[in-house]
């Protein structure tokens, strides 16, 4: 039985894809700063990707490390993320893991990529920097209960009976379920043939982000918003609006709509060979996410 790690595990994706993964039949190590307080599937492991020396005991006898940490919520993200990722790619192949994988982000290598999606790229890199075979999932906007930009378009939706967003709302993207994308995690872990390989996913609708908002009103609320597009609107001062209408803090929002204004699409399928199944659409993941919110209203989470 292979052991797997899987950092980031308490959150938005760690903690859907540590079940499916012992489904699977695979020996799980949630990795948490804190695992005394863990209450969820998988042997709770103490870890801190920010701690280079709190990494060889969690990753003693692992084969295959599931990378899912981000900082945007710091200004200096990009550095932490470049830190972290050096760090964790040398301690892993110090340990002998024979695969990292690691949820990225969509966009062409074209130099014109957002600090956001270029900082994912150099953890890509950094990775694997030390040796040890990377498998990287690039995604766009996740859709799931908890995630960050889901919850963004979420409030949005709820808050405002009409909004007036910048141009780059404009621009297309191609979201994917959260159950997908825990689907496509556990679909290429262990698997030889994914080794050293980066592969696109996402739902099957390109959508404008306007598109998405139009969509998730219709299902939250039975009816469209109006929406009027304006060319004055900064990522700056979206990001104040967006912290002031939602929950959602002025740096990660800001760290975010940088990356907005550049169209992720997926252009390669080969996903699609090695872990085959139809993604669901984004109303089918809209539906989904408010449900997992409800539901998670009612636990007090």
């Amino acid at each position: 039985m292979s052991t797997v790690l899987v950092t980031g595990a308490t959150g938005f994706v760690g903690r859907h894809l540590v079940p499916a993964l012992l489904e699977r039949g695979f020996d799980v190590r949630a990795m948490t700063r804190r695992p005394e307080e863990y209450d969820a599937s998988g042997e709770p492991v103490a870890g801190d990707v920010s701690d280079a020396g709190s990494l060889a005991a969690p990753l003693e006898g692992v084969d295959v490390a599931v990378y899912l940490v981000h900082s945007l919520d710091e200004d200096d993200f990009e550095q932490r993320d470049a830190e972290a990722a050096r760090a964790f790619g040398l301690a892993a192949a110090a340990s002998g893991v024979r695969q990292i994988v690691y949820l990225g982000g969509l966009g062409k290598d074209d130099g014109r990529l957002s600090p956001h999606l270029r900082s994912r790229r150099e953890v890509e890199r950094l990775l694997g920097g030390s040796g040890v075979p990377v498998t990287v999932l690039r995604a766009a906007i996740v859709v799931g209960a908890g995630g960050i930009s889901w919850e963004m378009t979420r409030q949005l939706v709820k808050n405002l009976p009409a909004m007036v967003v910048p141009r780059w709302a404009e621009t297309r993207t191609q979201p994917i379920a959260l159950a997908d994308v825990v689907r496509y995690l556990a679909g290429v872990v262990g698997r030889e043939e994914a080794y050293g390989r980066a592969y696109e996913i996402g739902g099957p609708d390109q959508l404008s982000y306007v598109d998405m908002l139009q969509q998730a009103a219709e299902v939250i609320n039975g009816r469209r918003v109006p929406i009027v597009t304006v060319p004055v609107l900064t990522p700056r001062l979206s990001s104040y609006w967006i912290s002031f209408v939602t929950d959602v803090d002025a740096t990660t929002g800001r760290n975010l709509i940088d990356s907005m204004g550049t169209e992720v699409i997926v252009t390669d399928h080969a996903i699609r060979d090695l872990v085959p199944g139809e993604p669901l659409t984004y109303a089918e993941a809209v539906r989904l996410a408010l449900e997992e919110s409800g539901q998670q209203e009612e636990h007090g989470e």
